[in-house]
């Protein structure tokens, strides 16, 4: 899954594809380097901090739909064979892309601000993504001390899937929310233990890619490598995430996410044919 985001003030590449022609090139070439799904954004969630600034500001759905819909349709129009999702938590967003020929809806709230998205996503027979976070995506970061994260993050996405599912969602993703919210023991050990997840027996979905976790490793909390120096350390934590179960890879890096992916499953193969014999 390539992160394609139509926003001003995303954490990595705010600003870059606003314009519908930018947004189109980069999805022509994230498709070219092997990306299966473009994740479509129109509202940043880059938290508040010393890497980031400020904070991402609140968007309205009306500014939303005007940044998101355009994209979506050039997208369906030039590049017929792409899935497009869309990153959304407002039903009335979900809808309008999904109207002009979005596939997916991801929402990055788990349906904890209502189930808008899912009534959306079940009128149109789409599957619908539901992350763990917590808070508005714009009041983020949200401090919480977790007695055991990956046991409190799975009870609360058995709880996000069962909602959908109420709403008519056939098809439920589970994404734990890597970077939302927790800290970096945290984050480490959503992906040591993501075969947890996956047992809950739907498709697990990571987005690991270029998060401030990954740059306190590779630095320090204080003061983690820059963003753009986190690609390395991202592709290791999603080699791991996908050893342990996850179907689904959210990246900004697509060319060398999917070699990677690409090695791994190779491998795996062969694994399973020396198991075999």
């Amino acid at each position: 899954m390539g992160i394609l985001n139509v926003t001003p003030d995303s954490f990595s590449d705010g600003g870059r594809y606003a314009s519908v022609d930018a947004a189109l090139q980069r999805a022509g070439q994230m498709i070219e380097e092997g990306a299966a799904i473009l994740d479509i954004g129109g509202e940043s969630t880059r938290p508040r901090g010393k890497a980031y600034g400020a904070g991402a500001a609140t968007v309205s759905a009306e500014e939303e739909i005007e940044r998101t819909v355009p994209v979506v349709e050039a997208i369906t129009r030039h590049l017929p064979h792409a899935i497009v999702s869309i990153d959304t938590y407002k039903g009335e967003v979900a809808r309008a892309a999904l109207r002009a020929g979005a596939h997916i809806v991801n929402d990055v709230t788990g349906l904890r601000h209502g189930i808008g998205t899912a009534r959306a996503a079940a009128d149109y027979g789409a599957p619908l993504v539901v992350m763990h976070a917590l808070g508005k995506p714009g009041d983020m970061p949200h401090a919480h001390e977790y007695e055991d994260v990956v046991d409190e993050i799975a009870t609360s996405l058995a709880e996000s899937v069962r909602a959908a599912r109420n709403a008519g969602v056939e098809h439920v993703v589970i994404d734990p929310g890597f970077g939302f919210g927790k800290s970096v023991e945290g984050n480490l050990q959503l992906i040591a233990e993501l075969d947890r997840f996956a047992a809950l027996g739907r498709p697990v979905l990571v987005g690991i890619s270029r998060k401030s976790t990954v740059g306190a490793v590779l630095g320090s909390q204080d003061e983690p490598v820059p963003v753009g120096e986190r690609l390395y350390g991202s592709l290791g934590l999603t080699a791991l995430a996908v050893m342990k179960g996850a179907s689904i890879v959210r990246t900004h890096d697509v060319r060398p996410t999917v070699e990677l992916l690409k090695v791994l499953s190779a491998a795996k193969g062969v694994a399973l044919r020396e198991a075999a014999t």
